[in-house]
């Protein structure tokens, strides 16, 4: 009888061994499913979501094909249970479980914009306006509300972010990614402006961005910025008027259609630095670090003057006399090219 009794237990035994395995074995061959997809795609998890409520989802969007074992995937893959609230990204050759241990993970799917050293704040905004996934709050706000939201005292924007590449996440606003370009900028003027050159004609913060903006549009050559710093500080330094076009095309906004006249040049705006003396009011441009830096650390050289050359960079002239022949080969040069 206890022979018996031992028989029918290591059945049992065995059975149930097997069963287990068996269930196992179908649990685990759903999680290995491919996801039936042909390009990414996005899941969203809100709060209160379950792992429960993630895979029916998948099931639902048939990305994977359905299971009656399914609700016992908690109690098999306990690891599973603690999923994150974002939006992921699903590839193609992902598999279910693949998908389920990023949601685990915690790792969102990032989007990047990038904003180029020279651009504006009205091209800033038309990115953002049209950037995928992002919450558009500054649409219909002034530049002032816009201020006023990233509590920055300055009402006129323009300057006051920090040029380069951010990552966000699916439900971030616009305004967070202002917030941070604008931080990271405080942050970068903060370092240069505390190391500062010595004796420089800029009086605060503010006006080295302003230097930097002008820096960032007269020259995309990196090793020149310091030299073209140096021509702009020497002429301050001298009072003399800085004359660089980039603040004369500010100055005309709208009316700008690619040339610059004899006439814009005379003309009276608050950025013609032909005509006003020192600096224009606000930056005309977003900055990098790159010009940040260089507007604070000039070159020690005594360049007063600068001219493109036609082939890239620029010819540097410490008198009026080199940069006009400077300037009557570069207008050769331009009509070679005709």
């Amino acid at each position: 009888m206890v022979k018996k009794l031992l028989v029918l237990f290591l059945l049992l035994c065995v059975t149930a061994v097997a069963g287990f395995w068996f269930i196992n074995k179908q649990v685990s061959n759903f999680l290995a499913q491919s996801l039936v997809i042909e390009e990414p795609v996005l899941l969203t998890v809100k709060a209160g979501n379950s792992l429960a409520t993630i895979v029916n989802h998948i099931v639902g969007q048939k990305w994977v094909e359905d299971s009656e074992f399914k609700p016992l995937l908690r109690r098999l893959h306990p690891e599973l249970a603690n999923i994150k609230v974002g939006t992921f990204q699903l590839k193609p050759g992902d598999t279910l479980n693949d998908s389920l241990l990023r949601v685990v993970s915690g790792k969102e799917y990032q989007l990047t914009i990038t904003f180029i050293e020279g651009s504006r704040f009205i091209e800033w905004q038309q990115q953002l306006a049209v950037a995928p996934h992002l919450v558009h709050k500054t649409s219909k706000m002034s530049e002032q509300d816009i201020a006023n939201a990233l509590q920055i005292e300055h009402s006129k924007l323009e300057g006051l972010f920090l040029a380069e590449t951010y990552q966000y996440s699916v439900g971030d606003s616009d305004l967070d990614i202002l917030r941070r370009a604008h931080r990271n900028l405080m942050r970068v003027l903060d370092v240069e402006w505390q190391t500062r050159q010595e004796k420089l004609p800029l009086k605060s913060p503010y006006e080295a961005l302003i230097l930097a903006s002008i820096i960032e549009k007269e020259t995309a050559v990196a090793s020149e910025r310091e030299r073209v710093s140096a021509v702009f500080v020497n002429r301050l330094n001298k009072r003399m008027r800085l004359q660089t076009d980039p603040t004369v095309i500010y100055g005309m906004g709208d009316r700008y259609k690619g040339n610059i006249r004899k006439r814009d040049l005379r003309e009276s705006t608050p950025y013609n630095t032909y005509v006003i003396n020192g600096l224009p009011p606000t930056p005309i441009a977003m900055a990098g670090e790159a010009s940040i830096a260089a507007a604070l650390h000039p070159e020690d050289s005594n360049y007063l003057y600068f001219v493109a050359s036609g082939t890239g960079g620029h010819v540097f002239s410490k008198n009026l006399r080199d940069h006009n022949r400077a300037v009557q080969q570069y207008l050769k040069h331009l009509r070679s090219q005709k």
